[in-house]
């Protein structure tokens, strides 16, 4: 679990045991992420590496420089509403259409159905130019749910595919918004 120490903005690291009887469970191969007591959660591979960064967390499948892919996530806080009007899908689609990079290839909208959340993901094939061009694939999901709004990217090269999109796949599968955590060490949620 890491707790942002407000003088400077560091993180800090503090591991909690879990109790005997705890709750956590995520498909072999993955583990949880849980921000902000359960303000966005999902699974991602129990091998990959975490990197928070000031305003997001940052998961890395090898330690930089040796990584080919990164999956990002941040979230905000929203006041209460009924945002279920509030225009996801076009939002989305705008943001792809400004993305800047060597853009070869743009896909559709994929809504996700749930009864907690609206998700909505998209993805586009693009010409990465950082070293020697290769192909590369950027995928950007946006979920509004219990007054949550979470923002994940995830970037990897066309050729690692196969082995990767099972990964998003958990990732969109696992996405829960605003479902809070009473105590880490059992995973109990509230009411519960």
């Amino acid at each position: 679990m890491a707790k942002r120490k407000k003088s400077n903005l560091q993180w800090i690291k503090e591991t909690l045991e879990l109790k005997p009887d705890h709750h956590w469970e995520g498909p072999p191969g993955y583990k949880i992420f849980v921000a902000n007591r359960g303000a966005v959660r999902f699974n991602v591979p129990r091998d990959w590496v975490f990197e928070p960064q000031e305003k997001s967390f940052k998961f890395l499948d090898n330690k930089p420089p040796k990584d080919d892919c990164c999956l990002e996530v941040s979230f905000n806080h929203l006041p209460p509403n009924d945002w279920s009007l509030f225009p996801l899908k076009p939002t989305l689609k705008k943001i792809m259409e400004d993305d800047e990079r060597n853009v070869i290839e743009r896909g559709e909208v994929i809504t996700v159905k749930r009864q907690t959340a609206r998700i909505v993901w998209c993805e586009i094939k693009f010409i990465d130019t950082q070293a020697e061009p290769r192909e590369a694939f950027s995928r950007t999901c946006i979920a509004l749910g219990s007054n949550i709004q979470c923002l994940i990217t995830f970037d990897y090269w066309a050729d690692q595919a196969e082995q990767l999109i099972p990964v998003w796949d958990e990732v969109i599968r696992s996405l829960t918004l605003g479902l809070y955590i009473r105590d880490p060490r059992t995973g109990l949620a509230y009411p519960d």
